[in-house]
């Protein structure tokens, strides 16, 4: 986490490509079709080039960083947000800088890491999840609402 981490906060500078640590499944063909279907401009922020392949970031300075190919998360007590019909985990980063959301019951998972300055993230994932819908939810997120019968 802290390499990644390293590459977002290095985001500030004039560099024109962002540096960020690939994914331990970032091979994954199905990380191809998500990055893809991925669209150019986010929260009004055009896509930046990256150092790693299945990774994609947006605005200078970052708004977003994005990392296909993540190790799914398992079952959580953290926040879930759902985002059209993609959930997300929610929390904040070890750096308090930015959003970390990683999304639940698909696989390969993805990574998003927003500046927080950028807002909630709402409108990024909103962005993001289209491309995420084509492969199919193994599990969704539940609460306390869900397990009342």
């Amino acid at each position: 986490m802290a390499g990644i981490l390293a590459g977002v906060a290095g985001l500030a500078g004039c560099a024109p490509t962002v540096i960020v640590e690939p994914a331990p499944d970032a091979q994954n063909p199905l990380c191809a079709d998500i990055m893809l279907s991925l669209p150019d401009e986010v929260s009004g922020e055009k896509e930046r080039k990256t150092s790693s392949q299945a990774t994609k970031a947006w605005g200078d300075p970052s708004v977003a960083v994005l990392r296909c190919g993540v190790t799914p998360p398992g079952p959580t007590t953290d926040p879930c947000v759902s985002v059209g019909d993609v959930d997300w985990i929610s929390r904040p980063s070890e750096d308090g800088d930015t959003w970390q959301f990683t999304s639940y019951g698909r696989t390969p998972a993805v990574e998003v890491l927003v500046n927080r300055k950028a807002g909630p993230g709402a409108d990024v994932l909103a962005s993001v999840s289209p491309a995420l819908e084509r492969m199919p939810a193994e599990a969704r997120c539940v609460g306390a609402e869900d397990l009342e019968g």
